[in-house]
């Protein structure tokens, strides 16, 4: 991004990071309404996502991880965790390496519901993903 001699933005890098937050507030508002019709918290939503879309590629993941990656306290975290196994969307299995950890997966009510979730925010992503290349001109 250019910008003014004096170090001020340009007009039109300004106006493409106010497009690109517009866009950003829309995905995020499309994200609450699917998961809120599919029955999840938005909250919910991001935990699925975040388990499914685990960084190992094994659908599974601890607090620490899930606490790293949404920037919460795990304390937070573990309480979120806790409702959402409440409601049936998560389950612990201890960990085969270290028996004081935690493993989280999703539930067959879980996969089912983040599934639906996922494939209705399909265009909501491309609209994200056309926002952020044209951030980046």
């Amino acid at each position: 991004m250019g910008g003014q001699p004096n170090g001020a933005p340009s007009l039109e890098d300004v106006q493409r990071v106010a497009d690109f937050r517009v866009a950003l507030l829309a995905f995020q508002r499309g994200t609450e309404r699917v998961a809120r019709s599919a029955g999840l918290t938005p909250q919910w939503y991001l935990l699925l996502l975040l388990v499914k879309g685990s960084e190992g590629g094994a659908e599974q993941a601890t607090v620490g991880e899930l606490s790293r990656r949404m920037h919460l306290a795990q304390s937070t975290v573990t309480e979120l965790v806790n409702r959402a196994e409440r409601a049936g969307l998560v389950r612990r299995t201890t960990s085969a390496f270290d028996g004081r950890v935690a493993n989280i997966a999703l539930t067959k009510k879980g996969e089912e519901r983040f599934a639906a979730s996922f494939r209705a925010l399909t265009e909501e992503r491309r609209a994200l993903s056309r926002a952020v290349a044209r951030l980046s001109r």
